[in-house]
Formats: C-alpha cells, structure tokens, sequence
C-alpha cells in the first residue's frame, strides 16, 4: 500500500507541475501576443483574448491585496496536501485526487503571477454574457469546484471521507 501512495503522490506531482506549465505558459503567451493590443476576437460577440493585469480577486474584488491573496493561497495548498496525504490510494479516490491537483494548479499558477509580478495575467473574456476576463488557472479552479462539489452532494457518501477523520486515523493506529 506504501508503494501505491507514493506512486499517486508522483503522478500528482507531475500532473501539478504540467498544469502549472501549461498555466504560466499560457500567460507568458497573453503577455507577448496580447499587452498593449486590441482584442483578438475568436467568435464574434461571444469570446476573445483580451489582456487584463488584475491586482484584485474575482471580478476586481479586494484590489491590492498582494499579501492577503498569498497568505489565503499558502493556507489554501497546505489543506490540499492534508486532504491528498490523507486519502486513500484506493481507485475511487483518484477523481478527486485529480481534482484537487486542478485546483492547487490554479491556486499556484495565480499566486505564482502575485509574487512575480504583482498581479495576475488575464486574457479569456466571454464578450456574449459579459463576464469578468480569466485566465486558465481560473479554469483549472472554478471547473474543478464545480465538478468536486458535485460528486460530494451526488456521487460520494458521507462514510467515503472517513480518512480526514483524527478519530478514525487514531483507531487505525490504535489496531
């Protein structure tokens, strides 16, 4: 079982480090092909790339909050690695094991602008309903919550989380 946890632990690593990649290289394109540019419409009234600098949270919220944003993200990824080091290798465990890799990916590649340059790289803009512009750490986070959310309300039971449970880990200890 040892050699099981420690293989998932790599694959999550590595899944963590791609998403991470894939976040910042993508921003690194926004950067280069989209600051100080018009708009690169892809559909027409519904989606283009539009660079944004955001110093603030979700939709411009709590602008200027370097410190408090790293502080929360620093919080936020310490629970993630408790709750991944806790669950079970077991096979029905790995959507969330991914999940939870997507949203630490996102966390990451947002806090990883914040200390890099201050605010966060946005460049994703749904023009149709006019939603505040993104980025794909914002994807990787909301999609992800989205679907964890769900499968804890329709698919999980209550008994599937006994694993973060100090009562439950002090009787396997105590066996």
């Amino acid at each position: 079982m040892l050699k099981e946890k420690k293989k998932l632990y790599i694959l999550d690593i590595l899944l963590l480090l791609v998403l991470v990649f894939l976040d910042q290289a993508a921003k690194y394109a926004a950067v280069r092909y989209l600051k100080d540019k018009t708009a690169i419409v892809l559909i027409d009234g519904v989606l283009e790339l539009n660079y944004l600098e955001n110093k603030g949270a979700a939709f411009g919220m709590l602008q200027n909050q370097k410190f408090f944003f790293i502080f929360v993200a620093v919080i936020f990824l310490g629970v993630m690695c408790f709750v991944l080091y806790r669950t079970p290798a077991d096979r029905k465990y790995t959507k969330l094991h991914i999940l939870l890799i997507f949203i630490s990916a996102g966390a990451i590649g947002n806090m990883i602008d914040r200390l890099r340059l201050d605010y966060v790289v946005d460049f994703i803009y749904f023009s149709l309903i006019n939603f505040p512009i993104f980025n794909v750490a914002d994807v990787y986070v909301t999609v992800s919550t989205f679907i964890l959310v769900f499968l804890i309300l329709f698919v999980f039971r209550d008994n599937d989380f006994y694993f973060l449970s100090f009562k439950e880990q002090r009787y396997r200890e105590m066996r």
